[in-house]
This record gives structure tokens, sequence and C-alpha cells, in this order.
């Protein structure tokens, strides 16, 4: 008989629903997992539990007409998330207890949505690195191989999903983000369009490459969570177009596309591991089998865009400070990216991202006559902890990121959908994700594409060690 967690996100939604399954009895289903599996030798996904205040939820909410097919389901916010009342460190030592007055827009939209939160999931400091390491608390680990990365910096929630301690999970992702943690876990990592889900109240990415989206088991779970992350504020200083719902679009065939595809690093000049080209080319070659053509093309964003892009992640950085007398708890990497921010004076910083802006610009025209892109995700299989982190070299540690995710950062740059699917396992069990892109603002084309591929290729019923 199927456990609990076995259950799909929308298929716990549809048993809340329907009277089959509490929220309450999925959050304390939930609760003992966490418990049991997240402690000290875990696989690192929690920050802060909050075990009362989910129970509270999970009793206090009611079915209601209208209601979303995530209402009662269990997940969890990413520690760079405000969430009132609730610890939010963003990562950071210098952080480790402040607690937000309010909730920003994200928080709010799961909240209305009925999805019931477990608790802050891990993230490296300020959400910078690819891989979550915070100093004090253990690193997120892939169940995969508890020696290895869950990548970052959504790596707690990424971990917790693949662990099944919640069923989907929000991230966030300004360089990779989401869809590193996702092939490191053997997960669906989607990126939304810029502009599709706010950044409200706080606005802190001025440049445009960061938002929030859904990691997830499944690619309909993802597009269910997206339903409900998606959409604009008032305040907004750009916004998608309207579109959705967005698991509807995973019923839809997508039709016969024109799908380029370049396996060429874009920010670093690095070997791609044999395993990631072989998840590649099998990638291309089911894309065929569903009737897709899939053409070679060059690199399409120019090398020049490299130090344009850290320019404006450094600046990003900086605008990140510790709280004052606590500076010296920062961690080196962030210390020395953000003294390369406030290096720059305010028209460098203005020149830089006039400068990515016309890097995007040529990038989305070379690509402007193909509906998707494929690439691998990261340049290998998912390293061991400690392998990229460099405290006494900071700049070397930066390289390091570079080279273990050399194509991610590019979709941020350009604004595009991009998702990270789990197609390929290496001969030792370690998963290997494989990345496709669309045009800005087609995210529902991507996720029908997405969902054509998982038919064809499922990935569901595969489970770590310890699920």
């Amino acid at each position: 008989m199927a456990e609990l967690h076995d259950l799909t996100a929308l298929e716990q939604g549809a048993a809340v629903a329907a009277g089959e399954v509490s929220s309450a009895e999925f959050v304390e289903h939930y609760l003992e997992r966490i418990d049991r599996l997240d402690g000290p030798d875990g696989v690192g996904a929690f920050v802060t539990v909050t075990a009362e205040q989910a129970r509270e939820r999970a009793l206090a909410g009611r079915a209601a007409p209208g209601d979303g097919p995530l209402r009662g389901v269990p997940t969890a916010i990413k520690d760079l998330n405000l969430t009132a009342g609730v610890r939010t460190t963003f990562g950071s030592a210098a952080y480790d207890d402040f607690v937000p007055e309010v909730s920003d827009g994200v928080v709010l939209s799961m909240e209305a949505a009925g999805l019931v939160s477990l608790g802050k999931t891990a993230t490296p400091e300020f959400g910078s690195p690819c891989y979550t390491e915070p100093d004090g608390r253990p690193p997120s680990v892939t169940p995969w191989d508890r020696t290895r990365t869950a990548g970052g910096s959504s790596g707690g929630a990424a971990a917790a999903v693949a662990a099944g301690l919640v069923p989907v999970a929000q991230g966030s992702d300004g360089g990779g983000s989401i869809r590193i943690p996702a092939s490191c876990c053997g997960l669906v990592g989607f990126k939304p369009s810029r502009g599709r889900i706010s950044g409200s109240p706080m606005y802190g990415d001025p440049v445009g490459l960061a938002t929030a989206g859904p990691i997830a088991r499944t690619v309909r779970d993802a597009a269910a969570l997206l339903d409900v992350l998606a959409g604009r504020r008032p305040g907004d200083p750009y916004f998608a177009p309207p579109a959705g719902p967005f698991l509807d679009a995973c019923d839809h065939e997508p039709g016969r596309l024109r799908i380029a595809r370049f396996v060429e690093p874009v920010i670093a000049d690095v070997e791609v591991h044999s395993e990631v080209r072989q998840a590649w080319e099998d990638a291309s070659r089911l894309l065929e089998s569903l009737g897709h053509t899939v053409e070679d093309v060059p690199v399409p964003m120019s090398h020049d865009a490299v130090p344009v892009f850290e320019t404006c992640w450094a600046v990003l950085t900086a605008l990140s400070p510790a709280p004052p007398g606590r500076e010296h708890l920062l961690r080196p990497l962030t210390r020395w990216l953000g003294e390369r921010g406030h290096a720059l004076s305010g028209p460098e910083f203005g020149l830089a991202i006039g400068a990515m802006r016309r890097h995007a610009a040529s990038a989305l025209e070379s690509l402007a006559a193909y509906d998707a892109v494929l690439t691998p995700t990261l340049a290998t299989p998912p390293v061991p902890v400690g392998a990229l982190r460099d405290d006494e070299h900071p700049e070397r540690d930066f390289e390091a990121q570079k080279a273990f995710t050399p194509w991610t950062s590019a979709w941020n740059v350009t604004g595009m959908p991009a998702v990270s699917l789990p197609l390929h396992w290496t001969p030792d069990g370690l998963p290997v994700g494989v990345m496709l892109a669309a045009r800005p603002a087609d995210d529902a084309l991507l996720l029908s594409l997405a969902a054509q591929v998982e038919a064809a290729a499922p990935w569901h019923d595969r489970r770590p060690p310890g699920w």
C-alpha cells in the first residue's frame, strides 16, 4: 500500500478535497518524517520547522468552492523569503535572530491558496552560492548520495522534496538556483519568465535576474504551484503577460516544435562530463522521437557577457548588508563579492545593466526562430560537499561555481523560462538534469513540452535511498 508521501502534491490536494485524508493528517505524516530524516545527520533541508503553526493552519483551513488543487497540501518556504512571525535568516549567521513583521508576496500567495508551510528551508548566505552549506548548520545534500551537494541556492527546498519531507516547495533562481538543486536531487525545477511572479514588497533585485519558482517531483505539480505563485501586484516594475492556468497546459500537446541545442559551456571553459553529454544526447533523441526538429546552433550569448553578469551579481551581493556590528559574521565569499560591488560606481553599474540588456537582446534575436532550447543543466553530476567551497580563496570558489553551472545563468540574463528535468541517472545512481528553455512569456508552452517529455520517459517512480 502506498504511503502518504508517495502521493504527488496534486493527489494529496485531491485527497484533502474529497475528505479522504485531512490536511492535518498530511502535516503530521510529514512532521514525523522531518523529525526522523532531517536531524544532524539528515539531508539538511530545514533551518526552522514551524510545527505548531502548521498544525493550526491545517486545522483552521476549510474547503470552499473555487479552492485551488493544492489547498491543504504541506509545503515549505525558502529562508530568503520574508515570513511574518517566523525567523528568517537569509542563510546568514548575521541574521540568525531576525523575525520579520511582514510576509512577502510569494508567502502570501501560498497562504491564500491554502498550502500549509512546515517551515523554512536552508539556503546559502543571501542565496548567492550554487551550493547550500550555511555556517553552523548541516549542509544540504542530495538523498541519492548524502556525501554530495543538493546544489543551491534552493538546496534545502530540493533536499526536502527529494527526501519526501514535503511534496512540493518554493525556491528562487537568480543564476540557476532552482534548476541547479533540481538537477542534483532528481527533480523538476522551473524558473519562470521574468515578471511572471511578483517580487513584492522588497523588489530587492533591480537587475531582473531573480524570480521565485516551483521545485517538484512532477511537471504537473510544478505547474500547479506556478499557478499559485504567478500574478502581478500593483507595484511591480515589470510583469509577464497574463497566462494560465499553467496546469491546463500540461494536458495539451505542444505541437511540432523547432528546438535549438548546444552543449558548449556559456560562462566557463570547462570539460563537460561524459554522463552529462549522454543525458543531453539522449534527450535530443527523445525530442526527435516525439516529432520535434532538433538543430545544433552556436552558443547564442557572447563570452563578453560573463564579466557584465559578474558585475551585476557583485552589486546585488553588496545590496545585502549585515546589520550594523555583525559584518564580521558574513562568509568570506559574501565579503569578497560585496567588496567588488561596493568598488563600482553608480554609472558603472548602470552601464553594466545596459550591456546585459544588449547581450540578452542579441541572444533572443539569435534564438527567435526556435520554440525551445536544449542544453545540459550542470557540467557534472552532483559533486561532494565542500568541493566548490573555498573560504580561504573566495575567487577560486566563485570560479568553481561557474565551472559547475556554465549554462543556467544565461536564461536569467534573457528572462526566458527554463526547466531542469530529471532524465538521466549515472551508473552509480546520481541524477543528471537536462535543461529546456523557451521564449520569454512562453511558460505554458515550456510546461506542455516538459509534460510531454515526462509522459514519454517518466521518472516519478524513482525513489532515493531512505524514501
